[in-house]
C-alpha cells in the first residue's frame, strides 16, 4: 500500500515542520529576510537565527518576512494549509481546513487567505505571454451575482442591458483570462468587459508576435489587428474548433474555476475575487503537465510567500 502523503512527519511534528519549511524556503541555508545576508549563526532558541552582518544583527526565523510572520498558528498547521491549497485542484475551503486541523474557524480562515496571498503574483514585472510561433487564447466569463443596486444601467455605448434573466453581462462579475497554449494563465477580475478594458489587458500581457485566438466577440476585433494573427471561432454557430483555431483551453480553465467556486467556496465577495483567481491561476501554472507534482507545487507556494504580509486589517 502506498504511503499517505499526510503521514509525512512535517504534518505532525513541529521540529520536522520547521526543518521542512527551512529547506523549502532556504534550500542553500538560512538567509536574513531583513538584509538578505547569508551570514548568520544560531541562537540558543531552536530555529531562531541571528544575522552576522555588522549593519543588521537582527534575529529571524523561517516565518520572518513571509505570510507566516507573527502568526501564532503551529508550523504543522501551516504545512497542512499549504499542502491542501496546492494539491486540491478545485480549491479548498477554510471550513475544510478547520475540520482537518481541529482549530478555530477564524484561524483556518486567516491561514487560508494568507496561503492564497502566497500564491498570488502581480502582473507587474511579468514578461509578455506568447511570442513568435506561440498561441494565446483570450476569453471572458461571468460569475457571482452583482447586487441589483450596484449593477450598471447601460452599456458603454449607452444601450440598456438585456432584461433576460439568463443574460449574464451586467448582472454577474466579469472575469477575463489569457491562456498561453501549453503554458500559463493570467486572469483578471474587472468591473465590466468593455472594448477599452479588454484591449488594455490584452496589450499589456501578450507579445505582438503571438497568434491570438478568441471567439466571435466584438471586444477583440480592433486589438486583434495588432498581433501576428487574430483567428476566431463562432460559438453562436456551434463552431468550437477549426483546425488549430479554438478557445477550448481557456474554456477548460473557466470550467475548473467555476466548479471550484460553486462546489467548494460557494460564495465569494467582490473584494476577494482576485485572491481566488490567483489561487486557480497558481495551480494551473504549476500543473502536472508542466512537470510539477503536489510537493513541487506546495514548495512553490511557500516560496511565493516571501516578502508578503497580510494582516487582519488588510485582509481585502
Amino acid at each position: 500500500m502506498a504511503k499517505s502523503q499526510f503521514a509525512e512527519p512535517h504534518f505532525h511534528d513541529e521540529d520536522a515542520a520547521r526543518l521542512w519549511f527551512e529547506a523549502a524556503r532556504w534550500p542553500n541555508g538560512p538567509i536574513c529576510p531583513h538584509c538578505k545576508s547569508e551570514k548568520h549563526y544560531a541562537t540558543k532558541k531552536l530555529g531562531r537565527y541571528r544575522c552576522a552582518s555588522a549593519v543588521c544583527r537582527r534575529d529571524f526565523t523561517v516565518m520572518t518576512g513571509s505570510v507566516m510572520e507573527r502568526s501564532h498558528a503551529k508550523l504543522t498547521q501551516w504545512a497542512m494549509a499549504f499542502y491542501l491549497a496546492a494539491s486540491s485542484k478545485k480549491g479548498f475551503s477554510a471550513n475544510q481546513l478547520h475540520r482537518a486541523l481541529g482549530c478555530e474557524y477564524n484561524t483556518a480562515w486567516f491561514l487560508h487567505h494568507r496561503v492564497m496571498e502566497a500564491m498570488r503574483r502581480g502582473a507587474l514585472g511579468l514578461p509578455p505571454m506568447g511570442g513568435e510561433g506561440k498561441t494565446v487564447e483570450a476569453d471572458e466569463t461571468y460569475y457571482g451575482n452583482i447586487p441589483e443596486a450596484n449593477r450598471p444601467k447601460v452599456t458603454s455605448s449607452g444601450r440598456s442591458f438585456s432584461k433576460n434573466p439568463h443574460y449574464a453581462i451586467g448582472r454577474k462579475r466579469t472575469v477575463i483570462a489569457l491562456v498561453e497554449r501549453g503554458g500559463s494563465v493570467r486572469s483578471f477580475s474587472v468591473p465590466l468587459a468593455t472594448s477599452e478594458i479588454v484591449a488594455g489587458i490584452v496589450r499589456k500581457n501578450i507579445a505582438r508576435e503571438t497568434r491570438l485566438h478568441t471567439d466571435e466577440s466584438k471586444l477583440y476585433r480592433v486589438v486583434g489587428r495588432e498581433f501576428a494573427a487574430h483567428e476566431t471561432v463562432n460559438h453562436s454557430e456551434k463552431e468550437y474548433a477549426r483546425g488549430e483555431v479554438t478557445t477550448n483551453t481557456v474554456e477548460s480553465y473557466f470550467a475548473v474555476f467555476k466548479r471550484g467556486m460553486r462546489g467548494v467556496y460557494q460564495h465569494c465577495s467582490e473584494k476577494h475575487m482576485h485572491r481566488y483567481l490567483a489561487e486557480f491561476d497558481f495551480r494551473y501554472n504549476y500543473r502536472q503537465s508542466l512537470g510539477f507534482d503536489d510537493t513541487d507545487r506546495t514548495i512553490a507556494a511557500v516560496r511565493g510567500g516571501e516578502g508578503k504580509r497580510l494582516t487582519y486589517h488588510q485582509s481585502h
